[in-house]
């Protein structure tokens, strides 16, 4: 587990619950390390296992980060800076698909 309480798989950036989202949509162990080369098969299937063995923890885990998340980005887009760059953005989205006509 990192300082900010974000748990990852192995020595990799890749977090727990981007492993056990790829596992619910029904890709396998194989089919997660194609994706994420940086993972071993050995600790994709270690996570997997401790995932089922601790299915209600794992879970409650991510529902937790993901309200963290969510958090951050509603703090983050409350900011001034970010409602006019977003504001920039949409109106340069908006002249391109005028121009696209």
């Amino acid at each position: 587990m990192t300082d900010d309480g974000v748990i990852r798989v192995g020595q990799t950036r890749v977090r727990l619950d981007t492993v056990v989202y790829a596992f619910n949509e029904g890709y396998s162990a194989e089919e997660i390390v194609s994706q994420y080369p940086a993972l071993d098969l050995s600790n994709v299937y270690a996570v997997i296992a401790y995932y089922l063995g601790n299915r209600a923890e794992v879970d409650e885990y991510i529902a937790e980060r993901a309200k963290e998340a969510n958090v951050v980005r509603q703090e983050i887009e409350a900011r001034p800076e970010y409602q006019a760059f977003r504001q920039l953005l949409l109106e340069r989205r908006e002249a391109m698909q005028q121009q696209n006509r």
